[in-house]
């Protein structure tokens, strides 16, 4: 298995390529394609199939990426005066 900033460096955020959201090494295939895609159901193979330009290390970049968003996610606790 490739180390976290090698699967990473396979996110890449460019501006110029879908309006700047996170995609897959430079592709027009989002970050967020791939997850909606796969929690509505498709399997990475059908994914393989529809995309031939992906690789399966694309999938487990994509994951290490999200990790790193959830991981820096705080929930803080909100008081509301009465």
């Amino acid at each position: 298995m490739s180390n976290i900033e090698d699967l990473l460096s396979r996110i890449t955020v460019n501006p110029r390529i879908m309006v700047g959201k996170p995609t897959i090494r430079g592709m027009r295939i989002t970050v967020e394609q791939i997850l909606r895609a796969l929690s509505g159901g498709l399997s990475e193979k059908e994914l393989l199939e529809e995309y031939p330009e992906l690789e399966k290390t694309d999938f487990q970049a994509v994951f290490a990426y999200v990790t790193t968003l959830v991981e820096e996610e705080q929930v803080y606790p909100v008081r509301v005066s009465a």
